[in-house]
């Protein structure tokens, strides 16, 4: 029986969730003290990392491109619980924070089954590449909202970029476990 995309999409938060809370015990909350721009740019080197990948269809490093999406996941995460609570160096409890970014990618799901409803899953007939330039588009964005100290004229905040960034790369997680499971 196929699985609905709701449930794809939650296997794959499943998954980020758990990296996360793994990464968390390994290393705290020491990526409290990025500012969004600093984690807006390690997106953008994970986004890169993909299209220079899909680019020159070889890659030297053995990180998968699976984990780089799993990355810009995490990453977009962190930079909602940093725009939405400020960046510092001071802790915050494990669970407390789990909670906050477990709640980030709820948000971001929501978002995702409006969208669904309004564009009748056209991601599915995608190319996973789009999604590497589509998160790449998003990123150039959020630098200039960034840039401009927040202030935009008519478009959307860097939270709605955020959100994008992670529905583009849970699709391209979803694309790639379907095209692994049909091999």
């Amino acid at each position: 029986m196929a699985k609905t995309t709701e449930q794809q999409f939650d296997s794959a938060i499943a998954e980020c969730v758990d990296i996360f809370t793994k990464k968390m015990k390994d290393y705290g909350t020491a990526w409290r003290i990025l500012r969004p721009s600093s984690l807006t740019d390690q997106i953008y080197i994970k986004a890169q990392r993909i299209r220079s990948i899909e680019e020159k269809g070889q890659q030297k490093i053995e990180d998968s491109i699976r984990g780089e999406y799993v990355g810009i996941i995490n990453y977009c995460a962190m930079a909602l619980i940093q725009c939405s609570i400020g960046y510092e160096s001071t802790p915050i409890a494990h669970d407390k924070i789990q909670a906050m970014f477990e709640k980030k990618l709820v948000e971001s799901k929501n978002l995702m089954l409006n969208k669904n409803h309004d564009y009748g899953e056209a991601w599915r007939q995608m190319r996973i590449s789009s999604y590497t330039d589509l998160i790449l588009m998003k990123i150039h964005r959020t630098k200039q909202i960034e840039d401009n100290k927040g202030n935009t004229i008519i478009s959307e905040g860097v939270e709605a970029n955020y959100m994008d960034m992670i529905n583009y790369a849970i699709f391209a997680l979803i694309r790639i476990e379907e095209s692994s499971n049909n091999q």
